[in-house]
């Protein structure tokens, strides 16, 4: 079927000229995400000061001539950025200041997804899918899921995606394999350094993890450190944060909700918790799931041992807390 015979989906990119936004537009208008053969129509949401590099980037996505890409809006208003869109990257959020704690940047960004989430629910397609990239993403989905009131809670998802990409990364340089062979890699929690990448469910060639790197002091020590302190990492190595690979990252986790994960796979996506795993309901949590066709379903059944209890109990704690400081917001 060729791209014209299909709709087009409308798909709202926030912050999108910000760096990460940047990086994501060039890979939805080139089917990257969706397919070659669905074509797009790109919502681009920025706050005034920022439509001037907009206009920008609108020009260097013109002069790409990508086939899929069936039109452009751009905006600083909501509901002109969400009318109409089947898709929302919620990428545009305030960054933390050297003087801010993780509390302060809560606070300073709630009022933004409320203001979004309200739009979506006014204005967006009532079959809407929503990944907040921007941090805390958990809880600023949170934030924009009960903002967003009569549009189903889930339908909003933070992204952990990148987590997961990353401890895949990890694992394959230690086995000496491709990421592509190592699967089953969830995440849980927080998109925070407190959230778990579970190795012990893990996969290499559809053989345990564990038993192909039989060394679980790697796996509790360095592991969990360098996942937990990438994004730091790169920032230290090239100062400036990993816009490229959060995007991929992004691109990844709408892609298997589109698509679906193969048979005996799973992915991570912060989704709302309905108590599974002892977490209380509510909560942006992020979970193995599987996909298929837009919809998704928290694996059951994983088992968990002593360690990876204390950190799931860790990262749930301080979701919680992140909930107390933005009660205020949620109602």
């Amino acid at each position: 079927m060729k791209a014209s015979q299909k709709a087009p989906l409308h798909v709202c990119v926030t912050g999108a000229a910000g760096n990460i936004g940047y990086a994501l537009v060039f890979r939805l208008a080139s089917g990257d995400c969706y397919g070659k053969d669905q074509p797009i129509v790109l919502h681009m949401l920025e706050i005034p000061t920022g439509m001037k590099a907009l206009e920008g980037v609108a020009m260097e996505l013109s002069d790409c001539a990508f086939p899929l890409l069936h039109g452009m809006v751009l905006t600083d208003d909501l509901n002109t950025g969400f009318d109409g869109v089947n898709q929302a990257f919620l990428v545009g959020s305030r960054p933390r200041t050297k003087d801010m704690n993780r509390a302060d940047l809560i606070k300073a960004n709630g009022p933004i997804f409320v203001g979004q989430g309200k739009a979506i629910a006014a204005r967006a397609a009532s079959d809407v899918r929503v990944i907040v990239v921007g941090n805390p993403c958990n809880t600023n989905a949170l934030i924009a899921m009960h903002a967003a009131k009569g549009v189903s809670p889930d339908r909003f998802h933070a992204m952990t995606r990148l987590d997961e990409n990353r401890a895949k990364a990890q694992i394959a340089t230690k086995a000496g394999v491709l990421p592509g062979d190592v699967t089953n890699v969830g995440i849980w929690g927080n998109h925070s350094d407190t959230m778990y990448p579970d190795y012990v469910h893990a996969k290499i060639g559809g053989r345990p993890a564990t038993e192909i790197i039989p060394e679980e002091s790697w796996f509790q020590g360095d592991f969990l450190k360098t996942v937990a302190t990438r994004g730091k990492a790169i920032i230290e190595a090239r100062g400036a944060s990993s816009a490229a690979s959060a995007a991929s990252a992004a691109i990844d986790h709408m892609a298997a909700l589109s698509n679906g994960t193969p048979e005996g796979q799973f992915t991570s996506m912060g989704v709302c918790s309905d108590g599974q795993y002892g977490v209380p309901k509510g909560l942006i949590f992020s979970y193995p799931v599987a996909a298929c066709n837009g919809e998704w379903k928290i694996v059951e059944g994983l088992e968990h041992g002593a360690f990876a209890q204390q950190k799931i109990a860790a990262t749930t704690a301080e979701l919680v807390s992140e909930r107390e400081t933005v009660a205020d917001l949620l109602g």
